[in-house]
């Protein structure tokens, strides 16, 4: 479902395919942060569909169940509201969230920061970087896969720096 709602879309290189990101984010979950949570996967694969494609929210439900859909939700920014705005609101509905979309958030931002393009937005990446991790800490003692992921994300921070 993914691959068929981010056909046609670009990474900001302009070369790349979409899919490519969600499929990344998914691996980073399993092989990268250790979680074999079939529901954490399976969100991860979907996380930018409801913001980036026709899909709502209702789509995954149906074919995913409600805590697919769920951790997508949680996933998803308003893009109706002033950025500024935007972000704050994002933030919070996530520090809401299942602990499984924060993983899938520290994922989406470890890809983002290996997938960094050019050094203008690196700053903007590491902000976003840091905003998951504060999030998602307090969710460190009760889920081994986020401790992993804090780790993981720090050390590639560390790297690009």
């Amino acid at each position: 479902m993914a691959l068929r709602l981010h056909q046609g879309q670009m990474r900001d290189d302009g070369r790349t395919p979409y899919a490519a990101h969600p499929v990344r984010v998914a691996m980073t979950v399993r092989d990268v942060f250790g979680c074999d949570d079939e529901v954490c996967i399976a969100a991860a694969f979907l996380h930018d569909v409801i913001e980036d494609s026709p899909a709502d929210y209702d789509d995954i439900a149906e074919k995913f169940g409600e805590d697919v859909a769920g951790c997508v939700a949680a996933l998803t920014k308003d893009m109706r509201v002033p950025e500024a705005a935007r972000e704050a609101a994002y933030d919070a509905a996530l520090q809401r969230a299942d602990w499984r979309a924060k993983l899938i958030k520290l994922a989406d931002t470890y890809d983002n920061l290996c997938d960094l393009s050019s050094a203008e937005k690196r700053g903007r990446v590491m902000n976003r970087c840091e905003r998951a991790i504060a999030i998602a800490a307090p969710e460190r003692e009760a889920h081994l896969p986020i401790a992993r992921a804090i780790e993981a994300l720090h050390e590639l921070m560390s790297e690009r720096g």
